[in-house]
């Protein structure tokens, strides 16, 4: 089955649920209700063969009108086929159902986007921060999170300032002694 087939198969099957459709240099992109993320997710796997998850990202259109949007990145190891989906998540209800129970690995992409933009996964079974500490009030991918990041009431757990590199322990140096000698994971600081 071609990835047009198999767009076909979901308009047919979800039409009403189809918002949109998009080719860029031979990737085909659907945009679907947030609403039917569960349903399309568990037909492709089952019904069109996709049964790789490459990715679950998450884009922030500040400005716009909904504000996010849901990207899942699909992979057919069957017809060596690939597929996007996306769906609109506007600001005022950052719910968006979990594909956990269809993928295993949506696990940790799910915890990255409540992590890192405050979308949250209904009936995940771990939502919690993945790379920022339990109780950090922000969301760092989010646009309107500045660049230089936010000033610290906890210095000793996080600072604002810029990170001192020069010599640092994971900072590579520059040797004649070959690649083990300028690994930091190598050096000794003692």
């Amino acid at each position: 089955m071609s990835v047009a087939e198999s767009v076909a198969a979901l308009r047919e099957k979800f039409s009403d649920q189809i918002l949109s459709e998009s080719d860029f240099r031979d990737e085909k992109t659907v945009v679907i209700a947030r609403e039917a993320i569960h349903a399309v997710c568990l037909f492709c796997r089952d019904t069109l063969k996709f049964d790789y998850l490459v990715d679950i990202s998450s884009v922030d259109n500040m400005g716009g009108d909904p504000r996010f949007e849901m990207v899942y990145a699909l992979y057919s190891y069957e017809t060596h086929q690939h597929l996007r989906l996306k769906a609109a998540v506007p600001e005022d209800a950052r719910q968006v159902d979990s594909v956990v129970d269809i993928w295993a690995t949506a696990n940790w992409h799910e915890r990255e986007v409540f992590d890192m933009m405050g979308i949250e996964f209904p009936k995940h079974p771990d939502l919690r921060r993945i790379l920022m500490w339990e109780g950090f009030p922000f969301f760092p991918l989010r646009k309107d999170f500045p660049l230089a990041g936010k000033p610290s009431e906890m210095p000793e757990v996080a600072f604002s300032d810029r990170a001192p590199l020069a010599g640092g322990p994971f900072v590579t140096v520059p040797d004649a002694t070959g690649t083990v000698a300028r690994e930091p994971r190598s050096r000794d600081f003692k």
